[in-house]
């Protein structure tokens, strides 16, 4: 699917409920757009259950990370990254840190995140899966859609595709 999310801001705003994120997220990966349907997480400066979801084989699916908007160590690297495009996934979400952005840059997938730390995340296994999780003025569930390029986030409960 082609769009921009200014058109679809232009297209779906009168007709679709449509929660456009604060401007805060920075690019990383490869690919400046990307869509897909949500699922969510929360983990906090921890990203076992990270790697555990993005071993999932999947289609057409974007994961949303919130990571408690910790800038004190990265929840997502380079190896993580490139997991994640071997499984089929869209493009990462991180309400935090990620590393290894030289070589984030260079896979085939969407990422956006606050910052880049250069520190691992613990490995306790802590977290949750696929329940509500609200960052950047967004209430992120699972099953809604995202959609994201140069401009901004745009999150809504229908396919716009």
């Amino acid at each position: 699917m082609t769009f921009t999310t200014p058109d679809l801001c232009d297209r779906y705003s009168g007709t679709h409920h449509l929660q456009i994120a604060e401007p805060m997220f920075r690019p990383f990966g490869g690919k400046s757009a990307f869509s897909g349907r949500v699922t969510t997480l929360k983990i906090f400066e921890d990203n076992v259950l990270l790697r555990a979801v993005l071993e999932e084989k999947v289609e057409d699916r974007v994961l949303v990370v919130d990571g408690g908007g910790s800038h004190r160590c990265a929840l997502l690297g380079g190896n993580l990254a490139k997991l994640a495009c071997d499984n089929g996934w869209q493009g990462i979400i991180v309400y935090g840190c990620i590393r290894d952005s030289l070589e984030v840059n260079r896979l085939p997938i969407g990422i956006r995140a606050l910052h880049t730390h250069p520190l691992k995340s613990h490995k306790k296994g802590g977290g949750d899966r696929d329940i509500l999780v609200s960052f950047a003025g967004i209430n992120f569930r699972t099953g809604y859609y995202v959609y994201a390029d140069e401009d901004g986030i745009v999150v809504t409960e229908d396919n716009l595709a």
